[in-house]
Parts: C-alpha cells; sequence; structure tokens
C-alpha cells in the first residue's frame, strides 16, 4: 500500500512540475498599479510618452511554437473594448521584449505588430478618457501551438485575438490601471 500511495505521490508530483504555470513579468508595469506615464499614449488629448513596455515570460509549455503578446482596456466606453497592442509571430526561444521595442527596430526577428484601435500598427498605449474612472489595461502574453499566425502588420486586435487564441496553449497576464 505505502508504495502504491509513493507512486501515485511521485506521479502527481511529476505532473504539477511538468505543468508549470507561465509567468509575466515587467520593470515598467506594477500588477494592479498605475501605469506611468512613459507607457501612456501621446495624442488624443494624452500626453505620454507611449514607449511600449518591458515584458519578459518564463513557464512557457512543450509545444511552443510561438508567441503573442496583446494589451487590452476592457473598459473603454467602445462596447467592445479597446485593443492597445498586438504583437504575434514572436519566435518561441524568446522570453523578453525591452522597453520602448515597439516601432524601434526591437523585437526578436520575425515579430509583426499588429493594428491598434488608434488605427496603426505598433504600441498605443493608455488614454482614457478625462474624468472617468481608472481604465484597466490587461497585457497577456500567449504560448502558441503555431510558428505563424496567418496575418499581416494590418490586422486590427480582434482578428489577432482570433488566432491567438485558436492556438493558445498557455497565458500569464498582468493588469494595471491608469485614469486621467
Amino acid at each position: 500500500m505505502r508504495f502504491v500511495t509513493a507512486l501515485l505521490a511521485t506521479s502527481l508530483l511529476g505532473a504539477t512540475a511538468a505543468q508549470a504555470e507561465m509567468k509575466l513579468t515587467s520593470a515598467d508595469l506594477t500588477q494592479g498599479k498605475p501605469m506611468a506615464d512613459a507607457q501612456v499614449f501621446n495624442g488624443f488629448g494624452c500626453s505620454g510618452k507611449n514607449v511600449s513596455p518591458d515584458l519578459a515570460w518564463s513557464g512557457a509549455p512543450e509545444g511552443t511554437e510561438s508567441f503573442a503578446i496583446m494589451a487590452y482596456d476592457p473598459d473603454a466606453p467602445t462596447g467592445s473594448g479597446w485593443w492597445h497592442w498586438s504583437v504575434f509571430n514572436i519566435p518561441a526561444n524568446a522570453s523578453k521584449i525591452a522597453t520602448g521595442a515597439s516601432g524601434d527596430k526591437k523585437l526578436p526577428d520575425g515579430a509583426v505588430e499588429g493594428r491598434t484601435d488608434f488605427g496603426t500598427s505598433g504600441y498605443g498605449g493608455a488614454c482614457p478618457p478625462a474624468g472617468d474612472a481608472p481604465h484597466h489595461y490587461q497585457f497577456t502574453v500567449y504560448a502558441l501551438s503555431v510558428d505563424k499566425l496567418p496575418l499581416p502588420d494590418t490586422a486590427p486586435g480582434a482578428m489577432v485575438g482570433f488566432y491567438v487564441r485558436a492556438n493558445t496553449l498557455a497565458k500569464a497576464s498582468l493588469e494595471v490601471t491608469y485614469g486621467r
């Protein structure tokens, strides 16, 4: 009986270790805290620096062929939220995006930035309407089962999200706030 218990415990512990949870961290964003002006949009009445944040991830599951990053504001008064950033076709050997990588040729080779709801490709920082309660900004990295999504850099966030979610193996998120 002790042998069966030990065998069962070993197999359960092994399964837990093999299924490590993905984690997302950032030197620029702190979970649950307000976003710095560096990551705020410069336009639409906002005067931030519009610098994409540093993001680092770990714990991707076996079988990961690529990564995607999506930044989204579910509180935007549009009825459908607001897409602030999408990056896809990030190679499976990548584990970090540097501060300011968007639009500055610092993304991993092959990575593609989709179109934001601001109408351009690349990072578009926070810019909620003045007087609104602080909005929530969700930065999520997805481990994908395919090496490339068949999308151009003109693909809108909702389209990128559709393909990303259809191929997701695991994900990790950070949520920050911003109000003005």
